[in-house]
């Protein structure tokens, strides 16, 4: 009998033992687990891109492409005019990246000690074209004609916050007739409401980069801007100093430069610098 009391005790004892240890192993499991989940959000970065308007299809493939590449990574763009963009950076608006359609605006929050240092770099090339509605009758075959009796209203970037608009203003001041065409244009608040007005023929005419043409619909080229008549038009890319997300922007930046990104923006017609 108390052999029989023995061996039930030494079950029941071994029982409690092992069900000891398959609860710890559950607990220790479920630990393992939250903190890999913990750790997968963590690594879950969203950038905020501010980004010249004129870029707007070429960046929704790349941001396709680059999802396969950094799948971690959510990249939310913002359109608009680069004067415009630039008003929110130095406002305080919460940016990673910002690129401008013109220097100039990258110029100033650099000189304002808004951008990270050894980010800014030179990324893309583009020209500046006149168009017309496809089926306009008005023989225009050079900019200079804007300032005849043939046209009689031009949209224009407006040339306050708009790249578009302050190239447009030095090609007619170099051709001698900005005060012409100031008297019969109509200010768009950025290029693709003036591709807009071309296309819907609002318009005689209008100022544009030779890459909105290839997504612009019922427009026809008239002439590129002459050769010297305004600076070169250069995208400039940089990190936002106030950005938390430093290296993700900076990855970001640098992917702009590989081959992957280089053929998305040929194909929209940019060129590299």
């Amino acid at each position: 009998m108390k052999k029989l009391i023995a061996t039930m005790l030494l079950t029941l004892l071994t029982m409690s033992i092992l069900s000891g240890c398959t609860s710890k192993k559950t607990i220790d499991t479920q630990a393992t687990t939250k903190q890999s989940t913990s750790a997968a959000k963590e690594t879950q970065v969203e950038l905020t891109i501010l980004c010249a308007v004129s870029l707007t299809d070429v960046t929704k493939e790349i941001a396709d492409t680059y999802k396969q590449i950094a799948p971690n990574v959510t990249l939310t763009f913002s359109y608009g005019a680069s004067g415009a963009l630039m008003t929110q950076i130095e406002e305080g608006a919460p940016a990673d990246v910002f690129i401008s359609a013109a220097t100039k605006q990258m110029d100033a929050l650099e000189e304002g000690d808004l951008l990270l240092e050894h980010t800014k770099k030179e990324l893309l090339h583009n020209e500046v074209v006149l168009i017309a509605p496809k089926d306009s009758k008005l023989k225009l075959t050079n900019f200079e004609d804007v300032g005849t009796e043939k046209v009689k209203i031009i949209a224009l970037g407006n040339p306050e916050n708009v790249p578009v608009g302050q190239y447009s203003k030095e090609i007619f001041t170099n051709l001698g007739i900005l005060d012409t065409v100031k008297t019969k244009s109509n200010y768009g608040s950025d290029v693709r409401q003036v591709l807009t007005w071309v296309e819907a023929g609002e318009v005689d005419c209008g100022v544009v980069y030779s890459t909105d043409v290839s997504v612009g619909e019922n427009i026809k080229i008239i002439c590129k801007a002459p050769e010297g008549s305004h600076k070169d038009i250069i995208y400039p890319v940089a990190v936002i100093k106030t950005s938390i997300n430093q290296e993700a922007a900076k990855a970001f930046v640098d992917f702009l430069s590989t081959p992957e990104a280089v053929a998305s923006f040929e194909k929209y017609g940019f060129t590299m610098k």
